[in-house]
């Protein structure tokens, strides 16, 4: 097996694509969508395990990607990977594994990732690595196993489509950008059963809040309402949001699953398929952990090549 295509261009695709280029393979990502249009785009980039399941492999994925992005966190400018401290309230506070206090420490510092920037480093990373990435829309998986030796299904929402996945569901989001008033860490508060939840992120573009969880609701269209809920929520953490210009309004779909789908299956024309998708409100945080057994289910053997978890490799600094 030496060629491989990874559908969707989002984090977890591109992730994947690199891990497997970096193995020697020669790998094409078709990306219905351009960076800033696909789910991850939209993400605020916190990493934290958030509306996935099941918990206990996703806490799995998060340290083991965690550390991936401690080490992109070195070179922030290139990667876009920032270890920040911020603050968590309410049940975001009382639900934190002690598996992830032990690396996020207390007060809290977890990574937060400017996704403009990040999902540009791993496509040069995926072309330095002899991989290429593709702007293709299609509508059926068949399409790629017929142009290529094994397929990777990153398809997110697409997968209802191209996987015919029934359990798959949007969680729309919102999301509010404005002039950081001198905001330097984040903050986190969320209640179970409560679909909003109240954060504040630093970004190197603005400060970002949110946000907002929408079972099954699929309007792209930023709210007017919402925006201004989400600006009072976090002008009582923040006062001075209260009058902060805003600068951009974002929604997203995040694709999610009562499980994650991570497993290899055979396609009917023969092809060897792995599925990685439906990771929910935590696609950035588990990406390297996810990528990590996607190309262990497609590559039993190894494979060959760098080995290890990815990260960043002595080349590029």
């Amino acid at each position: 097996m030496d060629e491989v295509i990874v559908v969707g261009g989002g984090v977890s695709g591109l992730t994947t694509a690199v891990l497997l280029a970096e193995r020697g393979l020669k790998v094409r990502v078709w990306s219905r969508n351009l960076d800033a249009d696909t789910a991850s785009g939209v993400s605020g980039g916190l990493c934290w395990p958030y509306r996935i399941e099941p918990q206990e492999k996703a806490l799995e994925w998060a340290v083991r990607s965690f550390r991936n992005f401690a080490w992109l966190a070195e070179q922030p400018a290139h990667t876009g990977v920032r270890l920040v401290r911020g603050t968590l309230e309410g049940g975001a506070a009382a639900s934190v594994p002690p598996e992830w206090i032990s690396l996020i420490g207390s007060p809290p510092r977890t990574p937060i990732v400017d996704m403009l920037t990040y999902l540009p480093y791993l496509r040069g990373r995926l072309t330095a690595a002899g991989g290429s990435w593709e702007q293709r829309r299609i509508g059926s998986l068949a399409e790629a196993s017929a142009r290529a030796e094994a397929v990777v299904d990153c398809s997110g929402l697409g997968a209802r489509e191209l996987a015919g996945d029934t359990g798959m569901r949007p969680v729309r989001g919102q999301i509010v950008v404005v002039e950081n008033p001198g905001v330097e860490e984040w903050f986190l508060s969320s209640e179970a059963g409560v679909p909003e939840t109240t954060y504040v992120l630093p970004q190197p573009y603005g400060l970002l809040l949110g946000g907002t969880a929408d079972e099954d609701a699929e309007e792209t269209t930023p709210d007017p309402a919402t925006t201004r809920a989400i600006v009072e929520r976090c002008a009582r953490v923040h006062p001075a949001l209260a009058g902060a210009r805003i600068l951009e309004e974002r929604v997203g779909l995040r694709p999610y699953r009562p499980r994650v789908r991570l497993e290899a299956e055979t396609l009917p024309d023969g092809t060897p398929c792995v599925h990685n998708y439906g990771h929910g409100g935590a696609g950035v945080t588990v990406s390297w952990g996810c990528a990590l057994e996607a190309v262990r289910l497609l590559r039993p053997d190894g494979g060959g090549g760098h080995g290890g978890d990815g990260g960043v490799p002595a080349a590029d600094g």
